[in-house]
């Protein structure tokens, strides 16, 4: 590991000027590329105050050994530059967008002497033009089975393409008219090239001008009495016309963009692209990241803007979700690369903000999905809890995990959670929830949820008589073996099969008798601190403790001075990430309801006149307190003992409840 003041540049070596720097490893390798305004200042702040760095800025300046930089004109330049080295080092420090599943597209062969029309997958080739993609390789065949009515192209592989020449008859295709058969010459290559093409001005969207073209010919047909061909004609436009319905109409007629939008966490990313050409959605595409570096939502966006384009044809518009950090300089070298100006912007308003909306929806849940993937593969989950046995130091991989969190507004309606990983998955019915007693901030209140958790869990133990009961009596024999039963797994009140305690009402496990190898709090060192106080104070020392810090993902340990800090790639950090997540969701939702409740309870408290009976009057005729909040002074009085005055002042005091419970979500 390196040190970075070992190849820190000399004061004033480094010009302050647009530039480009690659930081390398010891044997020379680039990991990592960035760009800079003032190459000065940017780098400056790497080597100025190491500690205040982000944990993996941190990793790649000890990984390094040396850097270098090239000076630039302007920022375009710079982007340029940055782009180009990329694509040549793929340094292992910088942002890589890698797709989420493998798109199908349409692709005709234009490359060929008689091009083919096909569904291909993968890496793009050269002289090959490329539709799409499309969400499933069905959604291509059934477009391309009707526009062959119109545009008959070749479908057919070279193998069967070959043997149709040899012997003189062409394929079933050819004989319904959906190919036109240029393997036995029905047409000339540059005839059947004409119609590839077309096919290609179709796809690319401007198809007005082919159904203009057609009803234009079948009015001709019908004219001079033609009226077999003025019927396939008639066919080939309804063909075209139901093409065109697959494809959802959502901007004006006019409109190319492509619309980009985002869903990310700390550890990953998912982008969604939907492209729309003259105004129809005609594909769709998907991509995640490992954020490896720290990244603002706009960093991201340039990422993905310079990896996406630097192949890809470009549109006049570009609608993201959030605007890169050098939007000038990037639209400037968007437009060069296309030859036209490019509009990038992020919609406010109308259709397209709309649209927007439905491509985050989109990302969202395309980033759940591979999250799911990613927890749902046995392998993965494995390797996770054995790194994070590893990582802390314990004797085996952690097959109960418990995540604690406490949620509250202010030291208000302070309440925590218990969420409950096993294996690698989530147990939701041995999730818990707590309201904290005595409210004296976070340290605290993970103090009381665990002495409260772990006393529980020795009661109920004890109860069984399998922790802190006697001996049972020697037996007869004299032997000095205890008697069968006394406090092993036939005790009374015990799974004979796991040796738990039975509650004796409901016939199942009582609930906090399943221990954790782990106990995880959200929070930092003093956090992890007191669970491990409050382990000690009950005696329990064989319950793993640490706490996980949110804003650099840091674990720590009782009692050490440095955090733990996983591995960016790591399967344990992610694994530890959604066990802290999803308490820190279930404490929120139980926090809100309890909030939501004591607000709703002390707005009727303070109605003059309106007691308990009165209350429970209005609860049975209008069955839940959201009815009776959206009730009006009439309905209210139709309750019998509620007068005009209490109505009026029923219905302001849930009013304002109501205005209060907005404001603090809003703060949420």
């Amino acid at each position: 590991m390196a040190d970075p003041a070992t190849y820190r540049p000399a004061p004033g070596a480094i010009p302050d000027s647009p530039g480009v720097y690659r930081f390398r490893d010891p044997g020379g390798r680039v990991i990592y590329v960035g760009k800079a305004k003032s190459l000065r200042q940017r780098l400056n702040s790497y080597f100025a105050d190491f500690a205040g760095l982000h944990p993996r800025t941190q990793t790649m300046l000890t990984t390094a050994a040396g850097v270098d930089w090239t000076v630039v004109g302007t920022e375009v330049e710079a982007l340029q530059l940055e782009y180009s080295w990329i694509k040549e080092f793929d340094p292992r420090f910088n942002v890589k967008y890698r797709d989420d599943k493998s798109y199908p597209y349409l692709a005709v062969t234009m490359g060929e002497e008689f091009p083919r029309v096909q569904v291909l997958r993968g890496a793009k080739r050269k002289g090959t033009r490329y539709f799409g993609p499309y969400s499933h390789a069905w959604a291509i065949r059934e477009t391309v089975d009707l526009l062959l009515r119109v545009f008959p192209v070749r479908t057919c592989s070279a193998g069967v393409f070959r043997r149709a020449g040899q012997i003189g008859r062409p394929c079933l295709l050819g004989y319904i008219d959906k190919c036109s058969a240029p393997c036995v010459g029905r047409v000339t290559p540059e005839e059947h090239r004409a119609l590839a093409e077309d096919f290609c001005d179709f796809m690319s969207g401007n198809t007005g001008r082919f159904i203009k073209r057609l009803e234009k010919a079948m009015r001709e047909a019908a004219a001079v009495e033609e009226y077999e061909r003025a019927a396939r004609l008639r066919d080939d436009i309804q063909a075209l016309q139901r093409a065109l319905e697959k494809q959802t109409v959502v901007l004006g007629d006019d409109t190319d963009c492509d619309v980009i939008a985002l869903a990310e966490d700390p550890l990953e990313a998912a982008v969604q692209v939907f492209y729309v050409r003259g105004g129809r959605i005609r594909g769709q595409r998907g991509w995640v990241v490992d954020k490896v570096e720290d990244a603002t939502p706009g960093d991201l966006v340039e990422h993905f803007l310079l990896q996406m384009y630097g192949e890809a044809a470009i549109p006049r518009e570009i609608l993201v979700a959030a605007l890169p950090p050098d939007v000038e300089a990037l639209a400037e070298l968007l437009s060069e690369q296309r030859g036209a100006r490019v509009d990038l912007r992020v919609p406010q308003r109308g259709d397209k903000k709309s649209l927007m909306e439905t491509v985050e929806r989109n990302a969202k849940e395309s980033l759940a999905q591979h999250k799911l993937r990613r927890a749902s593969d046995l392998t993965t989950r494995s390797r996770a809890l054995q790194e994070i046995a590893e990582a802390l130091g314990l004797d085996q991989a952690p097959l109960r995990i418990e995540c604690y969190d406490v949620s509250h507004i202010q030291g208000t309606d302070v309440v925590a959670s218990m969420v409950v990983f096993e294996d690698g998955l989530v147990r939701k019915s041995e999730y818990r929830r707590f309201s904290i007693k005595q409210a004296e901030g976070d340290v605290a209140s993970i103090h009381e949820v665990i002495s409260r958790r772990f006393k529980r869990y020795l009661e109920e133990r004890s109860a069984t008589g399998e922790l802190g009961a006697e001996p049972a009596p020697e037996s007869a024999t004299g032997d000095g073996r205890e008697s069968e039963g006394a406090d092993g797994p036939e005790s009374e009140g015990a799974d004979p099969r796991t040796g738990l305690p039975i509650d004796p009402d409901t016939g199942r496990p009582r609930k906090f008798a399943y221990p954790p190898n782990l106990v995880v709090v959200d929070g930092g060192p003093a956090q992890a601190a007191a669970a491990q106080r409050a382990l000690d104070e009950l005696g329990v020392d064989d319950v793993a403790v640490c706490g996980l810090a949110k804003r650099l993902e840091e674990v720590w340990l009782p009692g050490d001075d440095l955090p733990v800090i996983l591995p960016r790639s790591s399967e344990g950090l992610y694994l530890l990430q959604r066990v802290r997540d999803e308490a820190h969701r279930f404490a929120i939702a139980y926090h809100r309801s309890k909030r939501s409740r004591a607000v709703k309870e002390s707005a009727l408290d303070e109605v003059p006149g309106l007691g308990p009976a009165r209350r429970q009057a209005l609860l049975r005729h209008f069955g839940s307190l959201k009815r009776l909040r959206e009730a009006g002074v009439a309905e209210i009085r139709e309750v019998p003992g509620i007068g005009p005055a209490t109505a009026e002042a029923i219905v302001a005091a849930l009013s304002g409840a109501r205005d209060a419970d907005r404001e603090k979500a809003v703060n949420d």
